[in-house]
């Protein structure tokens, strides 16, 4: 035990991540497998998770989902709906569907390599995302921690940081069902650009969401009742 216990240290002091270290991480009360592939899931997401539980769904899609954590959780937690969770990474959805099996919804969601919409068919009542939204200028002051440990592709898009909301909703007019909600983390600062990204989509009842130390954390909007496919 004592030289398991120094041979943690020893990864610790060498800026490796617990999460790494142990092969875990806890998230909204679960335990759940993390590799270089993924990132670590953060207390920071819960808050999607609570904003996407209070109301229904029947058929959810996790875009770029890399452990898994939120559609497996949301999935955990509704016992009558299915998904579809999606990620350009083979590695990363290897790990999803381990967490998939370890609680129990493998039956109720389809993994997906994708890069974003490419591939994905069907409608669905409940679009989720922690996208890549770090700035190319924010990446470069990251702490080795994230850098050296978690996958680049799943921390930055590069340039503004908000490439993937775009991605996420253009596909959204074929894709999220009337009055389907869209439900995206964000980071520091991109509450008004990406709430004008949702409005100028054409979704409803766009809103930005406090996580639970008040900084602004989700993006949600509503599809019309009524709208056009294209």
């Amino acid at each position: 035990v004592l030289a398991a216990a120094e041979a943690a240290l020893e990864r610790r002091l060498a800026r490796e991540p617990m999460a790494q270290i142990l092969g875990t991480w806890a998230f909204y009360g679960r335990s759940f497998r993390v590799t270089r592939d993924t990132l670590v899931p953060r207390p920071d997401t819960e808050t999607l998770i609570e904003l996407a539980l209070a109301r229904p769904f029947e058929r959810l899609i996790d875009l770029g989902t890399g452990t898994g954590a939120i559609a497996v959780t949301l999935l955990a937690k509704r016992d009558g709906a299915s998904g579809v969770a999606s990620d350009i990474s083979a590695a990363a959805l290897a790990v999803a569907g381990e967490n998939a099996v370890a609680h129990g919804v493998a039956g109720r969601l389809q993994l997906i390599e994708a890069d974003w919409w490419d591939g994905i068919d069907g409608v669905f009542d409940l679009v989720v995302s922690n996208p890549p939204y770090v700035t190319e200028a924010e990446y470069a002051a990251l702490a080795p921690e994230l850098t050296d440990w978690e996958p680049r592709a799943a921390l930055t898009p590069g340039g503004d940081g908000l490439s993937a909301y775009r991605a996420i909703l253009r596909g959204l007019g074929r894709h999220l069902g009337p009055c389907g909600r869209c439900l995206v983390e964000i980071g520091a600062g991109q509450g008004a650009a990406v709430a004008a990204l949702f409005q100028a989509a054409g979704l409803d009842a766009v809103a930005v969401h406090p996580d639970i130390n008040g900084k602004p954390r989700v993006v949600e909007g509503t599809m019309p009742k009524r709208h056009a496919s294209g």
